[in-house]
């Protein structure tokens, strides 16, 4: 086992983590802390309320049930892209339906105000039938999160140009976050054109990531989230470690150099976003 970084420098205002897997963190590697440590642990980085993201039908039952008993968590319920291949080869047409079916009943609770995260990953996914199987989820997720009046939440990876295609032949919903924002200064103003919000994670403080870097100086402020992923993503100087939200203050501190602004009005900003993203929090 590595041992645990310690808690960050709070920060000066209060941040909302947009993106978290706290069912993951506690037995990832059986390094992190559990969901009730985690949520501790981010309220003494001033890390205030998180959003909690589902990835399959348990998953996303798990999300929605903890927000329901935990006032500081907010849920967002879907199938992850490169699940639903797998789901439709092991339960077939019948099984994935099904799927689709208890996520919608799931998104329909008051304690979910997201559905996601749905997107495009050709990373892992390769085969075109798999990806055919992902585009049909896309849109199926979007037409959800529409007829719901939920955000959407997007995973794209490998995937900028049919993500962006697929929103426009569907038409986006009313508010969109790209999760773990990968694009480049185009996409970004591209985004923020369209009023969607862009998230970033730890991988903004990576020595590689000069492209992520450009396209957070280019977006307006009203533009901009920041999420962990938690477990996974983990900012420098702690980067190869688990992940969790109470190392969230590290990103916000690199996105402040980055875009030359105070922390303390990154900050303001980063929760004025969160609330229009996802309601009251």
């Amino acid at each position: 086992m590595r041992e645990r970084p310690p808690v960050a420098e709070p920060l000066p205002r209060p941040v909302v983590d947009t993106h978290c897997h706290l069912d993951v963190v506690d037995r990832h590697l059986g390094e992190g802390p559990g969901p009730d440590e985690a949520l501790a642990l981010a309220r003494d980085a001033g890390i205030t309320r998180v959003v909690q993201v589902g990835c399959d039908v348990a998953s996303s039952q798990w999300a929605a049930d903890f927000a329901d008993t935990h006032p500081d968590v907010v849920a967002a319920v879907a199938l992850h892209p490169n699940d639903v291949p797998r789901i439709a080869e092991r339960d077939g047409r019948a099984g994935l339906d099904a799927a689709y079916a208890a996520i919608e009943a799931l998104a329909g609770r008051s304690s979910v105000r997201a559905v996601g995260e749905t997107g495009l990953d050709y990373y892992r996914t390769r085969d075109d039938d798999a990806r055919a199987l992902q585009h049909e989820s896309f849109r199926r997720h979007i037409d959800m999160a529409k007829r719901l009046d939920r955000t959407l939440v997007i995973h794209d990876r490998d995937a900028h140009a049919d993500i962006l295609r697929i929103l426009d032949e569907e038409g986006a919903p009313a508010r969109v976050v790209f999760h773990c924002f990968s694009g480049d200064a185009a996409m970004a103003v591209h985004c923020s054109d369209r009023g969607w919000l862009c998230s970033f994670a730890g991988v903004v403080t990576y020595k590689n990531a000069d492209d992520l870097r450009e396209a957070l100086r280019v977006l307006p402020r009203e533009a901009i989230l920041v999420e962990t992923d938690a477990p996974y993503l983990t900012p420098a100087p702690h980067r190869g470690a688990v992940n969790a939200s109470y190392l969230i203050p590290h990103t916000v501190r690199a996105m402040a150099d980055v875009r030359g602004e105070p922390v303390e009005q990154l900050c303001d900003d980063l929760w004025a976003n969160s609330q229009r993203a996802f309601g009251p929090l």
